[in-house]
């Protein structure tokens, strides 16, 4: 029979102190401390902080100065002089962003930090001041992809999955809130899918915190604590305390490979026009306001009509999104690549039907039809057949044929004008039309540059649904 011996009392607290003094050669009790307080956000932060870059833009405003104001007697001087001259002022708006491609130089950013265009500096944690060019920028999602051109491989950032985010989980902010440089905030996610309007606009499908998010974090990274990137910060809500907003990266995934490969979002296609549901037509078919889209067309040969979709079913779901207006629709198809397999799920009579629809592009050979429905207009290119004796016009397409009830043709526009730009979107050929056509078709109106004769209009037309 083996005995055991019991050590004498207060030989473990012994043994604790002699191996805390007892080091290696080398190791000070300084750097013990400073071993033990190291954890995973001070991990994170050091491995992710040299990707994250501070934005400058740069922008000139115009504005009008009364040059009697100062001396408080502009109510007399302006019924005799000009109400005041125009002043030209540089101002200086600052963001923050993360190298998502230290190869090739991607900055994802936000839209809104870079919209009012101007020269855009890019300044590096190691100080560094570059360049940056725009790759593109969606309003939409309020992202945006930069692009320098350094001249080594820089640090980047490892992309996470925010499908599997947990209420609770600690996160961390890095920006430049107020110009002050690689400022760290740390909190828990508070909520997800969270739906913010501001203004007239709806963003949703946020990440919420209560990390400090503010003016000039917008764009940084949001960080689980591996350190991997799992949103997009946006200082949007600006007069909330303890709540922060982030964009979700698997959101912005999609968003981004558009941003570089089109310089634009491409949004997926699956072949429906769809229409919001009226209190009538809810009473109709026996379900709740605001639950579903109603079919109004399905075009032939597409990924719907394969599927069997019919006019009067009801989209209640689509890729697991709940669906509760068109504005729902379209924000699960924007963010639907090409071959994107989408569980759907509609409402046909009293029948609950479920399938899978693969999302494509829009065709390009529908281009044609869809202004027709848009726009209640016909266009051709410019050349001697056809230019309706139009000899100012060298460039644009012509109307050639215009219907009679059609929002165009009500103020007055006629065939023979000749369309140059929709929105900010020069139309060149027909090509080019029907490009800005199939870009603009999800908007509630344009913005049209018509030209008769040698004069030009803008003029702003409401796109029919």
């Amino acid at each position: 029979m083996s005995v055991k011996k019991r050590l004498p009392p207060g030989t473990f607290f012994l043994i604790i102190i002699v191996s805390f003094f007892y080091m290696p050669p080398g190791t000070s009790p300084t750097h013990a401390a400073v071993n033990l307080r190291e954890n995973d956000v001070v991990r994170a932060v050091r491995q992710i902080s040299p990707a994250v870059v501070n934005i400058s833009t740069q922008y000139e405003v115009r504005r009008r100065v009364n040059p009697f104001s100062a001396h408080g007697r502009d109510d007399f001087f302006k019924n005799f002089f000009d109400p005041g001259v125009e002043k030209r002022q540089k101002l200086t708006s600052l963001g923050s962003g993360v190298i998502i491609d230290g190869k090739r130089g991607f900055i994802l950013t936000n839209a809104h930090v870079i919209a009012r265009g101007g020269k855009i500096t890019v300044v590096l944690k190691d100080g560094r001041r570059l360049e940056a060019e725009i790759v593109g920028a969606d309003s939409e999602s309020d992202l945006a992809v930069l692009r320098i051109a350094p001249d080594e491989l820089l640090p980047d950032v490892k992309m996470g999955n925010s499908d599997d985010l947990m209420i609770g989980e600690t996160v961390i902010a890095i920006g430049n809130p107020y110009g002050f440089s690689n400022t760290v905030t740390t909190g828990v996610v508070s909520a997800v899918n969270r739906s913010v309007r501001i203004d007239k606009h709806i963003f949703r499908n946020f990440i919420q915190t209560d990390a400090s998010i503010n003016p000039g974090n917008s764009g940084g990274p949001l960080l689980n604590i591996l350190g991997e990137l799992i949103g997009i910060n946006s200082a949007i809500y600006k007069n909330a305390e303890g709540i922060g907003f982030a964009i979700p990266i698997n959101r912005a995934k999609k968003i981004v490979a558009d941003l570089i490969d089109y310089g634009e979002v491409v949004p997926g296609w699956i072949g429906l026009i769809v229409g919001n549901i009226s209190p009538n037509l809810a009473d109709y078919l026996n379900i709740k306001k605001g639950n579903g889209v109603v079919v109004k067309s399905v075009a032939p040969s597409s990924p719907a009509g394969k599927i069997n979709i019919t006019p009067g079913d009801v989209i209640l779901e689509l890729d697991k999104t709940l669906i509760h207006s068109v504005y729902d629709y379209r924000s699960v198809l924007r963010g639907a690549s090409k071959g994107r397999t989408m569980p759907i799920k509609i409402l046909r009579g009293k029948k609950n039907l479920s399938g899978k629809v693969v999302a494509g592009i829009f065709p390009e050979d529908l281009a044609p039809s869809l202004g027709h429905r848009l726009l209640g207009i016909k266009v051709v290119g410019i050349d001697k057949k056809n230019n309706f004796n139009n000899i100012y016009a060298s460039s644009g397409v012509i109307i050639s044929q215009i219907d009679s009830g059609s929002p165009l043709a009500g103020i007055g526009v006629r065939p023979g004008d000749v369309i140059r730009k929709i929105d900010n979107q020069i139309c060149n050929d027909t090509d080019a039309f029907y490009r800005a056509v199939v870009k603009k078709r999800w908007k509630e109106s344009v913005v049209i540059l018509l030209q008769r004769g040698e004069h030009g209009y803008y003029i702003t037309v409401k796109l029919a649904e």
